[in-house]
C-alpha cells in the first residue's frame, strides 16, 4: 500500500493542474467523439444515476462516504442532504475547497482532502460507500479490498461504477495508448482478475454492464438508415447489456464499464 500512496500523491498533482499530455488528449477526444453522441442520445447516464439512486434507498440514520468526490458528482447533493452523516472525500485540495462551499448550508456534511489510504483518514463505519469512477484507480486491489472492509460497517453497502478492460477490442486499443498515457500509474481499467476479486469478498446484489454490443452503435451510421431507426437500435443493445450481464459473465466482459452494488460479508 506504500507504493499506492505514492502514486496517489502524483495523482493529486495531477488533478490539481490537469496537465494531459498530447496522446492523453488525442484518446480522451477520439473516445469522447465516438461515445458522447450516443451516450446523450440514449441517456445512458441516466439509467446509470437511477440505478444508483434506487440502490441507494434511504438513507435515513445512513453514515456515508463519497469516495473521490471531485468538485461533486450527479449524486452528491442528494446524498449529502439525506444521509445523517456525509463524509466526501478527495485528493484535490482545490476541488474539496469548491465543494465545501457547496455543502456550507447542510450541518451534517464535509469534504476533506485526504487520501483514503492515509491514517489521517480515521472515519469508519459507513453504512455506504459511494464510489463513482473511482475504485479503478487503486492497482492494489487486495489492498483497497481490505480497506474497504476496514471503513464500512457489519452491514455496510458499496456502489461503484468503473471502466472495464474485459472485451478484447477494448483491451487492445488500451494496450496500444497505455505507454503514452500520462495518467497510466493510477488507471487500472477492472479486469477478469479484479471482478472476481470483488465478487469473492462482497456480497454481489446486483450489477449491470455498460456498452457491451452497444459499443458498436457508431456503426451504424454507415448503414442507409434515419437517426431515429439508430437510436431505437442503440437503445435496444443497451437493453440487453444492462439486463443480460446481470446474469452472464459472457455478456458482462463484452462490456466497456461495471457498476455493482456490493454488501460486506459477516
Amino acid at each position: 500500500m506504500k507504493d499506492q500512496k505514492e502514486v496517489n500523491k502524483r495523482q493529486k498533482e495531477f488533478y490539481q493542474s490537469f496537465k494531459k499530455n498530447f496522446a492523453t488528449k488525442l484518446w480522451f477526444s477520439l473516445r469522447n467523439g465516438i461515445l458522447t453522441n450516443f451516450r446523450k442520445s440514449v441517456g445512458i447516464e441516466g439509467i446509470i444515476i437511477n440505478q444508483h439512486a434506487e440502490w441507494i434507498g434511504d438513507l435515513k440514520g445512513k453514515k456515508v462516504l463519497d469516495l473521490g468526490c471531485f468538485i461533486g458528482n450527479s449524486l452528491s447533493m442528494y446524498l449529502a442532504e439525506n444521509a445523517a452523516e456525509y463524509v466526501a472525500i478527495d485528493l484535490s485540495d482545490n476541488a474539496v475547497q469548491q465543494f465545501n462551499r457547496r455543502l456550507k448550508h447542510i450541518p451534517s456534511a464535509n469534504a476533506y482532502a485526504v487520501d483514503f489510504l492515509a491514517e489521517e483518514f480515521k472515519e469508519n463505519d459507513f453504512d455506504l460507500i459511494y464510489a463513482y469512477a473511482v475504485l479503478h484507480h487503486f492497482k492494489d486491489v487486495d489492498g483497497l479490498i481490505k480497506r474497504l472492509n476496514e471503513k464500512l460497517s457489519d452491514k455496510g453497502r458499496i456502489i461503484n461504477y468503473d471502466p472495464t478492460k474485459t472485451s478484447l477490442p477494448v483491451r487492445l486499443a488500451r494496450s496500444l495508448y497505455r505507454p503514452f498515457q500520462s495518467d497510466r500509474d493510477w488507471e487500472w481499467p477492472f479486469d477478469k482478475k479484479t471482478i472476481r476479486k470483488f465478487e469473492n469478498s462482497f456480497n454481489i446484489l446486483e450489477r449491470h454492464g455498460i456498452l457491451g454490443k452497444s459499443k458498436w452503435f457508431f456503426l451504424l451510421n454507415l448503414l442507409p438508415i434515419g437517426e431515429k431507426k439508430r437510436i431505437e437500435i442503440g437503445r435496444k443493445w443497451l437493453k440487453e447489456d444492462w439486463e443480460k450481464s446481470r446474469i452472464s459473465d459472457e455478456r458482462l466482459y463484452s462490456c466497456m464499464q461495471l457498476t455493482m452494488f456490493m454488501e460486506k460479508k459477516k
